[in-house]
């Protein structure tokens, strides 16, 4: 089969061919048909600080999958061939206490696929049957390879009570796109989200979920929160950029008693405003991932009430262009980029 390798520790990733994985007790065999670019991806191309620790060449990267069952192994019931499934990336042991109390999420023992096992940029992929999660009839399977993203974007945006609520949302990467998208569903009231990408600007006005898109580097959430008669800050922050000027400015934009999310990783070490988050008494909460399986049934029953993410999608490329995919994907000027492995 043709796969994408992180082959070497060094920059870079190859296309070669494998042998087909084999499906073991308790596991699935996948065959690919759409994967996403994600953020992590882009990191162990480039090979920095953060790669050269976490992944030991070699390894097929990719883990924002979609695909069918090919073949069903010893003991699987749960899954046909044939079903149109997404991948949950995250393995987890099962025996832990957060495992066997149904917080599966909290596994101190995660395996990561694309990064500690290898993953979906490839024809086929090999997961436990535990690990999947199966569609209903007719959803597109671009829709379905960005459920892991898009599982980021629930749990972090609906983590806090929403409805009627006023959301910043820092960072309009394609996860923070999504959870506008999510938390509007979901009946916020005033939703703001900024960035200083005009194009990922322009990206999230054209979703229609945000009340203001707003570039920080021309203009202060403080204005818009003047522009919009907002007396008391936000009542819910979702920051999803990691950069340290954006959390500051979220901190000091909520409403006293308000709650604030974090998803984006920050480069390095931040500093908090304790005084502001102690004397308004502010929640923060740390996201990491989806919740097993919770967050997945609620994107599923978003998905059939009529939330469309699919404009979130920006970029589509043949997984022999990988390297075109991965320069637009890096270049922060698109959404989500999915690679197509359908026609093999």
């Amino acid at each position: 089969m043709k796969a994408l390798v992180k082959a070497e520790a060094a920059p870079g990733l190859w296309l070669k061919d494998l042998p087909v994985p084999v499906a073991g007790p308790g596991e699935v065999l996948i065959r690919v048909l759409r994967t996403g670019i994600c953020g992590t991806d882009l990191h162990l191309r480039s090979w920095d600080a953060w790669a050269q620790g976490a992944l030991k060449p070699p390894v097929v990267l990719g883990h924002e999958i979609a695909g069918t069952i090919e073949v069903v192994g010893p003991g699987v019931d749960t899954v046909a061939v044939g079903d149109l499934v997404s991948v949950e990336g995250h393995l987890v042991c099962g025996r832990c206490r957060n495992c066997l109390a149904g917080r599966r999420q909290l596994c101190a023992n995660t395996v990561s696929v694309g990064v500690d096992r290898d993953g979906g940029f490839a024809e086929f992929v090999a997961v436990p049957a535990t690990n999947v999660w199966r569609h209903r009839e007719g959803i597109d399977p671009d829709v379905a390879a960005i459920f892991d993203p898009f599982g980021n974007a629930v749990h972090c945006a609906l983590t806090f009570p929403v409805l009627g609520e006023d959301v910043l949302i820092s960072g309009a990467g394609p996860i923070g796109i999504m959870a506008a998208s999510v938390v509007r569903h979901a009946g916020a009231r005033n939703i703001v989200i900024t960035d200083i990408s005009a194009d990922r600007l322009e990206l999230a006005r054209h979703m229609g979920a945000v009340t203001r898109a707003v570039d920080v580097s021309q203009t202060s959430v403080a204005a818009v929160m003047d522009e919009l008669r907002m007396k008391e800050g936000f009542d819910v922050g979702l920051e999803m950029s990691g950069a340290p000027p954006a959390l500051h400015s979220m901190i000091a934009s909520m409403a006293h008693g308000g709650r604030i999310a974090l998803l984006g990783l920050p480069s390095g070490d931040v500093a908090f405003d304790w005084d502001r988050v102690i004397h308004s008494m502010l929640t923060v909460k740390g996201i990491f991932g989806r919740e097993m399986f919770e967050t997945w049934y609620a994107m599923s029953v978003l998905v059939d009430a009529g939330l469309d993410i699919s404009p979130v999608i920006t970029h589509r490329f043949s997984y022999r262009d990988f390297d075109e995919a991965f320069d637009v994907a890096a270049s922060g000027r698109c959404g989500k980029v999915i690679l197509d492995w359908s026609e093999i």
